[in-house]
């Protein structure tokens, strides 16, 4: 055998397939996870994450669940501009009395917790009417008892 038949020398990998140190794989790995963080931690605090959720997951059907309406509510009284009271810190009571098809809803502000305001209150913000059956949802807010479609 001649020295030429022995092993082939190894060349050195180029493209995709050639090693990468521990820092290249610590770089690549932390430009693709930061920013992606970053982006979800700013969609978390302006609330569109809150928003896609609900449109994907409040159907038809839901107008006539009591939790899955009150989830919905809570998404639109706070992003539409009805109140700047934290979603956390407001109190949805549903009115037992009324038909399945249409009922009210009071808006209050809960003060107990993380909640500012005087503790043991509840303060009514506003009542809403809501007909089930139109997907309709009307507001007393600025005038109470003269209900008018949510803004």
């Amino acid at each position: 055998m001649s020295s030429n038949s022995s092993k082939p020398s190894p060349l050195p990998q180029r493209g995709p397939f050639r090693k990468r140190t521990l820092r290249q794989h610590v770089l690549r790995r932390m430009a693709l996870v930061v920013p992606i963080s970053v982006l979800m931690i700013v969609l978390a605090k302006t609330g569109v994450i809150d928003t896609l959720t609900d449109r994907y997951t409040f159907r038809p059907e839901s107008w006539f669940d009591d939790t899955a309406l009150v989830r919905h509510l809570r998404v639109v009284v706070t992003h539409n501009g009805m109140t700047n009271i934290k979603p956390d810190c407001l109190l949805f009571v549903v009115n037992g009395n009324d038909p399945p098809t249409g009922s009210r809803i009071d808006v209050m502000q809960k003060t107990s917790g993380s909640c500012p305001g005087p503790k043991g209150e509840l303060p009514k913000l506003f009542t809403l009417r809501i007909d089930r059956m139109n997907h309709v949802i009307m507001s007393d807010q600025g005038s109470p008892t003269l209900f008018h479609p949510m803004p």
